[in-house]
């Protein structure tokens, strides 16, 4: 009978279930993996599952972020009504009182002391069409020259190197599915099999195929094991080894003098240079073998094809231009790109950090990779915006340098977007001090997270599974995110809310947009013409072909799959070899101090400041809080247990997180992810040296201190 009852029971609670299926893209990493995210809605409470979805990147694979990033999106943590800041105390209220709020403290700012006493803040997982209006919006709503975004701090150095040395900057200059016949393949800086999983089976491919995998990093990782070769490298000396990699290229006799002669320029002044390199002395000074050096040269030199792909290991640095320059050298002499299985790759972190760049976010930028100081890529966007030329403001400074001014008081107003500086920003500590200083603060939010808490006004945003807009993947494919599910709450899109703003303080009639769509197509036009031309991709081309690749100048053009086949798209044609150096900026080095080297990064369970994956039950459940990584005869120098608490500090700061024993690092060498904040934040120590072309960061190298938590 009991058994009867219930079996009733569950077959009236399944009739009961409603199904929904969300289909999407991934918010995290910039493969932007296709899923569905299915809820089941029964009487008591939703329950949700996610498959993944074919698609020509990834095939339909997902990695554990992206089977579980629903759950933030459901989280009770969200911020569904507005909240304004009254006596110290966040309180909700409605949107038309939190857009007065904004109005009227924007204006009274603006009219003491400028238009350029508000900035805008954005980020590098916002979609095109959102990046590109809070473009537009800076300009034209604020009419301020300060605007940057968190993406400075991602992928400033290859977007400078690539754009200096081939005329553009595309993610990848070909395509993924070329991996496999790529006979030698260097990974720099990169640890794709925690960072960017779905990448991996391509390297398994090329594996089966032949290929010899070099990887430079200063640790093992799951990403060296399957190298060939795992230069382990002491951090921060990633630009030296790229020169001798040269020098053995050209001493071996690999260059491909042809290409060289017929598609390069700044030959001559690079040869005499690397002759000129003492290799020994420098091998030595990189903690680095010359026969391993040596042998990594002759191997990509001698191969058929070959690819280089580079990410943060290698980009942040404060010479990480320079850096990325001397891989493209790399390339260059050995003919490899324009070609089949030819061809460079920044493996982008953020779900739109390729299409997160070219749309108007960077200081100096504004769409389609047109220039702010560029007097007809002025011309053409103020008439695309209904604007004079001479109200369209300046060139602005860096994410960084936009803090340093907020402290100062030279800003007094931000206005901040998909972005949490104080836990993503070197030099924690200043990002702290900005924030804390600044007159008036608005924050689009999903959470509340440790920048959003110094807000005036929060903003409550929508999820990726509410928000549609295209994204731009690591392939330089735009794909479009659709989103079906319905906002909780009062929960507006950051389009809407930028619109909002608009109307409030005047400048409406420059926003008249009523769907997200309206947004791309003049996205379409105001890059038309420009190195990143989208005007030939549609809403239905994308979801027709699966993605488009740009530059696409016209509807009857299918996208450029590989770049520079026949030429560069720069003056003269060619791409530019380099050589000399920039302005240096000087690295710390270890001293009786600070004895030890830092180096920061992620893990395979979190994602940038873990505001979404730290409200993941799953993904919280694998890796809790934060941790330092040493090696176990230098945690002996120190009296250090494995799985104690220990106190890391540098000149700016300190950190306090879990001492974890690892043989994989090296000896002079400690490493720590960034996911986390507070006492936990590794940022704490971070500095604020600044790379002389890109404004980057050194986030792979600075001095610590390491001593037991418990010592007084």
């Amino acid at each position: 009978m009991n058994e009867n009852l219930l079996a009733g029971f569950r077959k009236r609670q399944e009739s009961s279930v409603k199904e929904t299926i969300y289909e999407t893209q991934c918010p995290f990493c910039s493969m932007q993996c296709k899923k569905k995210v299915i809820e089941e809605r029964g009487p008591y409470r939703s329950r949700y599952r996610t498959v993944g979805m074919d698609n020509p990147t990834t095939k339909g694979r997902l990695c554990v972020k992206g089977k579980n990033a629903y759950q933030h999106t459901v989280h009770p943590d969200r911020i569904t009504t507005p909240l304004i800041k009254k006596d110290g105390e966040f309180q909700e209220g409605s949107w038309e009182e939190a857009l007065k709020v904004i109005e009227e403290n924007i204006e009274d700012l603006q009219q003491e002391y400028g238009n350029d006493s508000m900035s805008v803040y954005g980020g590098g997982s916002l979609t095109n069409e959102e990046a590109y209006l809070l473009g537009k919006f800076a300009r034209v709503g604020l009419g301020t020259k300060y605007i940057d975004y968190n993406g400075r701090f991602c992928m400033s150095s290859a977007a400078s190197a690539g754009t200096k040395a081939f005329g553009v900057d595309r993610g990848l200059t070909n395509r993924l599915e070329e991996i496999a016949d790529a006979k030698c393949i260097v990974l720099a800086g990169t640890n794709v099999a925690e960072c960017q999983p779905t990448f991996m089976p391509y390297l398994e491919e090329a594996k089966e195929n032949g290929s010899f995998l070099i990887a430079i990093d200063p640790r093992e990782t799951d990403t060296t094991a399957m190298a060939d070769l795992h230069l382990k490298i002491k951090p921060g000396n990633d630009k030296i080894l790229a020169q001798l990699l040269q020098k053995f290229i050209i001493e071996d006799g690999l260059v491909d003098e042809n290409f060289c002669e017929e598609r390069t320029t700044g030959a001559d002044a690079l040869l005499k240079e690397m002759a000129d390199l003492p290799a020994d002395t420098l091998c030595e000074q990189i903690g680095l073998q010359p026969e391993d050096v040596r042998e990594a040269a002759i191997r990509f030199g001698r191969a058929n094809t070959g690819m280089i792909f580079t990410a943060r290991g290698v980009e942040q640095q404060t010479n990480g231009y320079e850096t990325v320059r001397n891989f493209l050298n790399v390339l260059l002499l050995t003919g490899k790109i324009g070609k089949p299985a030819c061809g460079y790759g920044a493996i982008t972190g953020q779900a739109n950090g390729q299409g997160g760049r070219e749309h108007g976010q960077k200081a100096d930028q504004l769409p389609g990779y047109r220039f702010i100081d560029n007097d007809e890529d002025r011309r053409y966007i103020s008439e695309v915006w209904g604007i004079s030329e001479q109200a369209l403001p300046a060139k602005g400074v860096s994410a960084y340098e936009m803090l340093e001014q907020m402290e100062t008081g030279d800003i007094k107003g931000l206005i901040l977007v998909g972005s949490n500086p104080v836990i993503s920003n070197p030099n924690a500590n200043l990002a702290h001090r900005a924030l804390e200083s600044l007159s008036f603060m608005v924050a689009f939010e999903m959470f509340m997270s440790e920048s959003a808490a110094y807000a005036d006004v929060i903003l409550p945003t929508t999820s990726y599974l509410e928000d549609e807009g295209t994204i731009t993947n690591l392939e330089g494919r735009v794909t479009l995110r659709e989103a079906s599910k319905r906002p909780p709450g009062q929960c507006r899109h950051d389009w809407e809310i930028l619109s909002a703003i608009a109307e409030a303080v005047g400048k409406g009639r420059y926003f008249p947009y009523e769907t997200v769509e309206d947004i791309f197509n003049e996205l379409r036009l105001a890059t038309r013409g420009a190195k990143a031309d989208y005007y030939g991709i549609t809403y239905d081309r994308i979801r027709k072909e699966s993605g488009v690749f740009w530059p696409c100048p016209s509807l009857d053009e299918p996208g450029q799959k590989v770049m520079f086949e026949d030429s560069f798209p720069t003056a003269d044609g060619r791409a530019a070899l380099y050589s000399g150096t920039a302005a240096p900026v000087e690295k710390e080095d270890v001293s009786e101090a600070y004895p030890l080297f830092v180096t920061t990064g992620r893990t395979m369970n979190h994602y940038l400041t873990g505001e979404q994956t730290r409200r993941s039950s799953q993904l919280l459940a694998r890796e809790f809080e934060s941790f330092v990584y040493i090696h176990p005869e230098t945690a002996q120098v120190y009296g250090l247990r494995s799985g104690e608490r220990v106190v890391l500090s540098s000149r700016r700061g300190e950190t306090t997180i879990r001492c974890l024993y690892s043989d994989q690092v090296r000896q002079d060498t400690v490493f720590a992810p960034m996911h986390w904040g507070k006492e936990q934040n590794i940022n704490n120590l971070i500095g604020g040296e600044l790379d002389p072309v890109c404004r980057m960061p050194g986030f792979k190298r600075s001095t610590v201190a390491i001593r037991s938590a418990s010592s007084v």
